[in-house]
């Protein structure tokens, strides 16, 4: 068996900083009160269907901010600042909204009034709506107006059994991510109003949470589904992971049946009646991604050509940050990927696939309890002592990361993860309860507002010259030209478009002809 270090010795500094990644960002827009802003998609950001950078994810109020390639932290992190820096200038331009600094929504409305994202009324466009509405049915609108950053990562010269057990011991070791990184332990009582939770009261001003919390949006009270529940995906190679999306996304499921594809006034629900609707609605913490040709499949690009990158899922907003996240985390994800990489990845079971659900499920609601097990091959372990052992054995790594990059920031990235496994006081989920504590009277509402209203002022202050705003200016209005471009030339009747594009036909590995693609 190869040991970590004959694998690490295949690291050399040229395939190192060979490495690429790129961040996708989403905040829900908020107003002054801490409540969801339900105005549609500013003008000024272009439209959501075409622009390169500013999209929305689920909802018209929750904006994306997408990042390019890049092949250092500092670029990533600086191309992210930037889109940040143009959006809350176009939200002052327009009134007084800011961007939600926290995982868990601001105060929502009734469910049925959080508006879906609107993309216009080409076909590819009409599908991005109906996809969102098929979710809304599905799974209740409040839950798709969580934030979350998601982090894609590559490095040269990994193929897809590489990929594959990477993601394998990402899975197995995910819990230490949400207890270094998990920020969201408290929520508005909005959020869940209706459901039945575990949560507790905290003061009298409509906070739930967890005493020990660390993601609760990675919890029981996040991307959650009892159809979903039933996918136990493995990620033991492309083929079967590739047929296990592949009847996900071709099974019937009753209860969406019952929903069907059109209601009786003739708008659609959804996209399809299957257990996915689309490859997106698939949820987890991390997934094997390739970039896709216009109008192709994600499951028949990954079949054809492989997989291109990965993409972590699991990463809740930072509110101390001003832009969610900040270069120690990202440098930290690095050396966590390759010890994922890099280790001894043997295929996962169901009965592992199980066990994993739980230690996630444990971790967002008690991850910082003190004493906590977690289970490892049927076996209780605490979780400070598995997560010393990982981080002890990160080192090497982040040494090599740092000559190839010179300094010594990820060796303090590993450094700074060991002092906060010890000191769970120190934790962002700890911190963001001790700041409601001490200077929001344990409101979550009040504190993720102060935190937005300090991002806000901090990004504005920033220095922005005008080559900058006409650039993003430019960039905008011709997303809007590009959109009417792509309504113009659309000849095809909407249901003929879904029946193609919703095909069984389309995810396997045969050619298939081209439609725009509905993500």
């Amino acid at each position: 068996m190869t040991s970590l270090q004959q694998r690490l010795d295949t690291l050399t500094g040229d395939r190192l900083r060979g490495m690429r990644r790129g961040l996708e960002k989403e905040s829900l827009r908020a107003r002054p009160d801490g409540k969801l802003a339900a105005t549609p998609h500013p003008a000024a950001l272009g439209s959501a269907l075409t622009h390169p950078h500013i999209t929305t994810d689920y909802s018209e109020s929750q904006l994306e901010l997408i990042t390019g390639v890049h092949d250092s932290v500092e670029s990533c992190l600086a191309e992210l600042t930037d889109i940040h820096q143009y959006t809350v200038r176009s939200l002052r331009a327009q009134g007084d909204e800011m961007m939600w600094a926290s995982s868990m929504p601001c105060g929502l409305p009734p469910d049925e009034t959080i508006p879906i994202g609107r993309y216009g009324s080409s076909n590819v466009g009409r599908a991005k709506s109906v996809y969102r509405m098929g979710l809304a049915h599905r799974y209740g609108r409040r839950m798709q107006t969580i934030s979350g950053i998601h982090y894609n990562w590559s490095l040269p010269g990994v193929d897809n059994d590489g990929y594959f057990a990477l993601i394998r011991n990402f899975r197995r070791h995910a819990f230490l991510l949400l207890t270094l990184f998990g920020a969201s332990p408290a929520l508005c009582s909005t959020f869940v109003e209706g459901r039945q939770h575990e949560l507790q009261k905290l003061g009298d001003n409509g906070t739930l949470y967890m005493p020990h919390g660390t993601s609760l949006r990675m919890g029981r009270l996040g991307y959650q589904s009892e159809a979903q529940s039933t996918l136990a995906v493995s990620y033991n190679g492309l083929e079967g992971y590739a047929a296990s999306l592949h009847d996900a996304l071709t099974r019937p499921w009753p209860a969406y049946e019952a929903v069907g594809i059109r209601n009786p006034g003739g708008d659609y629900n959804q996209l399809a009646t299957t257990l996915l609707q689309i490859e997106n609605e698939f949820y987890g913490t991390i997934r094997p991604k390739r970039v896709i040709f216009p109008g192709e499949r994600p499951l028949h690009a990954l079949r054809e050509r492989g997989v291109e990158y990965i993409e972590v899922r699991l990463m809740d907003l930072n509110p101390f940050e001003p832009i969610g996240i900040g270069a120690s985390t990202l440098r930290f994800l690095d050396v966590f990927l390759l010890h994922c990489l890099l280790s001894d990845s043997p295929p996962d079971t169901p009965a592992e696939i199980h066990e994993l659900a739980h230690n996630q499920h444990l971790t967002a609601a008690r991850g910082r309890e003190p004493g906590l097990n977690l289970k490892r091959n049927g076996q209780d372990v605490p979780l400070v002592q598995w997560g010393a052992e990982l981080l002890a054995q990160l080192g090497p790594i982040a040494a090599l990361l740092d000559e190839a990059h010179g300094g010594h920031e990820h060796a303090l990235a590993v450094a700074q993860a060991q002092s906060l496994l010890q000191d769970p006081d120190q934790l962002p989920s700890a911190r963001v309860l001790q700041a409601m504590h001490q200077h929001h009277d344990d409101s979550f509402i009040a504190f993720a507002g102060a935190q937005s209203r300090i991002t806000h002022q901090h990004l504005l202050g920033l220095p922005w010259a005008s080559k900058q705003q006409a650039r993003y200016e430019a960039m905008a209005a011709k997303s809007v030209e590009d959109q009417r471009n792509i309504e113009a030339t659309d000849s095809m009747p909407f249901e003929v478009y879904r029946q193609e594009y919703t095909s069984p036909a389309r995810l396997g590995h045969a050619a298939v002809s081209v439609l725009p693609v509905a993500a």
